[in-house]
């Protein structure tokens, strides 16, 4: 046979280590990192536990004067300065003042910038940190950083606490979707709550929180004692739009042809970071003509890209696309100059512009804050979204791709007007739709109607986008030598204003011994004399 030889092994001893070793080593781990999690705020499994990172701890020197345009808000907020300056005074009165002050809003409106104003007026130290900074994958991370939190607050009191995008914690635990009493983020909602209730309404410690999403926030967070105030920062209005536009342009050097004012008029519906950011957009396009300073023209053209986007000068698009796209920017602004209740045209241009616009025009809002729409400005906002479609039809005898966007929101305004705004005979005054979202847009929407109210409504938008459809087409019909030289102008130098558009339907109607149906004259004339009034106002200042 073969020869072989046997080795023994190393005895009892080594099997036994053999087989305990993995084990030791598992155990081993687990108590480093039990005693790790055991530290809390001490350092932490790669530093999640540690909220000293994560919570921004300053004395802003932030005023209420740097906050422009959210005056109501700021109204609010002040008797919370006086309390941290005094609060001896509200003591001795034996007055509650709220724990918690909830700032609810769009974004960018300058939510956390009035929290240091609050700070900053008041002269204590501010303790900021977002709802996301709390939550980690270890379960008690958060609750141990909302106790340090707390905690550093208390020691420097009176001060101030900012929760920005409280949302990520505060969530409604009636929702669903959690998973249980042992959810991260459900513990770290129960500190809160629990630290909120732990200080006494004589302890001068105030939390400031901000979220854009009111509506998803736990009820137990708002009640009486802990959120019990909210403090709506809306995009500002005209005077507010032109008082931040003041504060931003401070420190950067504007020509002696800048008129904030029309600037402040042009951009309607737009927030405080919006308007910020136009100023500096303005500033770099000023800097890349190396100009010594701004000018009028770089701040409408940066309005102009807040509104439509960036210029696409090297997307080159053949000639018949490009007179598609004339004929149908044509259609858009004659329906808007000729419709009672749509905006007036600023601009039409076949320049491609942001992602995949390959013309536009722009319609600028009026020179006033509107904050309703009444039902004949719904269907003339339709009639003008129909202009592109019908215009390709009318002119170019075959419809394009072009016009799916338009399709899509005149649907949409169709079935708002129905299951919204109850202007139909559909539903009537039933509410159908309700937005889930108060100040994002996208947000969920809920529904609650049957088959045959959903087949009803299809019916109604089929039929009144083929109606109004057949009218536009009749417009354009009616208006075709001004299509065709609006088109013939629109191709040859690719931009003209609004201006420009208004006397081409002008010499038209001249032309053919019409009445004219321009829709705008009051605004335009109105308009006009403002623009007068303000270049008036800057030569005698010059």
């Amino acid at each position: 046979g073969i020869p072989y030889e046997g080795i023994m092994g190393g005895g009892f001893m080594t099997e036994l280590l053999g087989s305990l070793l993995p084990i030791l080593i598992f155990f081993g781990i687990w108590i480093f990192l039990a005693k790790k999690m055991s530290k809390g705020m001490g350092g932490g499994i790669l530093g999640a536990g540690k909220a000293d990172k994560l919570i921004n701890s300053e004395k802003p020197e932030t005023k209420f004067s740097d906050v422009q345009g959210v005056e109501e808000a700021k109204d609010e907020v002040k008797e919370i300065v006086d309390f941290l300056k005094f609060p001896e005074r509200y003591m001795e009165l034996g007055a509650k003042i709220p724990k918690g002050l909830l700032l609810v809003g769009p974004p960018g409106t300058g939510k956390t910038l009035l929290a240091k104003a609050v700070a900053g007026e008041a002269s204590v130290p501010f303790f900021s940190v977002s709802g996301s900074g709390f939550i980690e994958m270890f379960v008690g991370v958060g609750a141990s950083r909302v106790r340090d939190l707390f905690a550093q607050a208390k020691k420097e009191a009176p001060s101030i606490i900012f929760i920005d995008e409280i949302d990520a914690i505060g969530k409604s635990r009636a929702s669903g979707g959690q998973m249980g009493g042992n959810d991260e983020r459900e513990q770290t909602l129960n500190q809160l709550l629990a630290e909120m209730d732990g200080f006494g309404t004589d302890t001068p410690v105030i939390v400031l929180a901000a979220t854009n999403r009111p509506e998803t926030l736990d009820a137990a967070l708002l009640r009486a004692g802990r959120f019990d105030r909210q403090v709506l920062v809306d995009k500002p209005d005209y005077d507010g739009r032109l008082a931040i536009l003041k504060v931003h342009s401070k420190d950067v050097k504007l020509g002696k042809n800048v008129d904030l004012k029309v600037v402040a008029k042009q951009t309607a519906g737009l927030a405080g970071a919006d308007l910020a950011n136009i100023i500096n957009e303005a500033a770099l396009l000023a800097g890349r003509q190396n100009k010594k300073q701004i000018e009028q023209e770089d701040l409408l053209e940066s309005i102009e890209r807040s509104f439509v986007g960036l210029e696409k000068k090297n997307r080159k698009i053949s000639d018949v696309e490009k007179k598609i796209v004339a004929y149908h920017e044509s259609g858009h602004a004659l329906m808007a100059e000729l419709t009672k209740g749509a905006t007036r045209v600023t601009k039409v241009s076949i320049i491609p512009r942001g992602l995949g616009a390959l013309g536009y025009t722009l319609h600028l809002p009026d020179d006033e804050d509107r904050f309703l729409k009444q039902k004949h400005e719904l269907m003339a906002e339709v009639d003008v979204l129909l202009g592109g479609r019908a215009a390709e039809e009318v002119f170019i005898k075959e419809i394009s791709t072009g016009a799916g966007n338009d399709l899509d929101r005149a649907t949409a305004i169709l079935k708002d007007m129905i299951s919204v705004y109850g202007m139909t005979d559909v539903a009537g005054l039933m509410v159908l739709s309700r937005s889930q979202n108060s100040f994002l847009g996208g947000g969920a929407v809920s529904t609650d109607y049957s088959e045959k109210m959903a087949e009803d409504m299809d019916n109604f938008i089929r039929s009144t986008l083929n109606e109004r459809y057949t009218y536009v087409k009749q417009t354009l019909t009616d208006y075709a030598q001004a299509i065709e030289n609006m088109t013939a102008v629109l191709l040859d130098v690719e931009v003209i204003e609004g201006k420009k558009v208004r006397s081409i339907i002008e010499e038209f109607e001249k032309e053919n011994g019409m009445e004219s149906r321009l829709a705008h004259g009051d605004k335009i004339a109105k308009a006009e004399a403002w623009a007068k009034e303000q270049e008036e106002t800057q030569n005698n200042n010059a």
